[in-house]
């Protein structure tokens, strides 16, 4: 089995990187983790937010590496400009609070799927060889407008690969839970009700359970598929989950906890591997793999071995992977000590 580290330095060398929506949580650690560990030519940080981005150049200061281009990814022209001379594109815009987007429908939609669309083909006239785009456990049977949404562009990025011809570009997803303390989860917003001096906690229900990942291991996740990826597969680590009750708990422990209710769309558990998928489903040590249902015209559909020599296997009849059932959960003290690090 090859060495991932030494896979992904030998890679992403001299390599020119678009990051969509990179003033994001995300985009701000991938940014800080390729420019800290490898030698890449250049980052361009594709996003609408002129602030966002003047702050995240006084921060950064690496004007050699790391290019700012304003735009939206509704923007077919300003997408081909911005393409130009790049090798691979990051997906992770999106318009993602569930609550906005059952409110702002058409909003989401041109932004998750038409913009989906849209990054498909700029990166077809240009030069871009792999393309990761970011989905969500709300695309797994979604409930939601944004899942719904995500789910759309996740099969627009995986049909995308039968229209490359011969290309050397390769279209893939990487699909994981709630991220610990990026910009509108749940930690922030508890922390912010803390600070403000509130003696109880609002919980939509005391069952629910997450999926949990940091900041950390999503990134290195997906600069580990930008190595695994044949083009087609959506990838889905193997991550802890929690409740939301044991995540109060160990933000503020003598604080009372008040059961509110669900939000519109919201799920009490939520799914990363669909039961109706287990037959595309392969289980790898710390991954799946959920391979498309499409038969490619141009290349073939095995995924049992990645190009790292990784192997897996077909997961069992009725198999699915959700929050709930998910074997392994985050103790009380567990999620302490990582709530000390976000």
């Amino acid at each position: 089995m090859l060495d991932i580290n030494a896979a992904i330095k030998d890679y992403l060398k001299d390599k020119s990187i678009l990051i969509t929506g990179g003033t994001g949580s995300f985009g701000k650690k991938f940014i800080r983790t390729v420019l800290d560990n490898y030698d890449v030519k250049k980052i361009i940080v594709y996003s609408r937010d002129e602030l966002k981005q003047f702050e995240m150049q006084q921060m950064y200061r690496d004007e050699k590496r790391l290019r700012f281009f304003i735009g939206d990814v509704r923007d077919m022209d300003r997408l081909f400009l911005a393409l130009q001379g790049v090798d691979i594109v990051i997906h992770a815009a999106a318009i993602k609070q569930v609550p906005a987007a059952e409110y702002n429908p058409m909003e989401c939609i041109k932004t998750n799927i038409l913009g989906a669309q849209n990054i498909v083909e700029a990166c077809l006239h240009s030069s871009v060889q792999k393309v990761i785009a970011l989905s969500t456990d709300k695309a797994a049977n979604p409930i939601n407008l944004y899942g719904a949404t995500k789910l759309c562009s996740d099969k627009i990025f995986v049909s995308s690969n039968n229209i490359t011809g011969s290309r050397n570009l390769h279209f893939s997803v990487v699909r994981y839970g709630n991220v610990a303390g990026s910009r509108g989860s749940v930690v922030p917003f508890f922390r912010g009700l803390i600070a403000q001096g509130a003696t109880e906690l609002p919980i939509t229900d005391a069952a629910m359970t997450r999926f949990w990942i940091t900041l950390d291991q999503g990134v290195n996740f997906v600069l580990q598929n930008l190595v695994r990826m044949r083009g087609g597969e959506t990838f889905v680590p193997k991550i802890p989950s929690i409740k939301i009750t044991d995540l109060a708990t160990a933000l503020a422990p003598n604080l009372k906890q008040k059961i509110i209710g669900i939000r519109p769309g919201e799920k009490i558990h939520e799914v990363m591997c669909p039961r109706d998928d287990f037959l595309h489903t392969l289980e790898f040590e710390k991954f799946f793999i959920i391979k498309p249902a499409i038969t490619y015209f141009n290349h073939t559909n095995n995924y049992d071995v990645t190009p790292l020599g990784e192997e897996g296997k077909q997961v069992p009849e009725g198999f699915e992977y959700n929050s709930l059932n998910n074997p392994h959960y985050l103790t009380v003290e567990e999620l302490i000590e990582i709530n000390k690090k976000i």
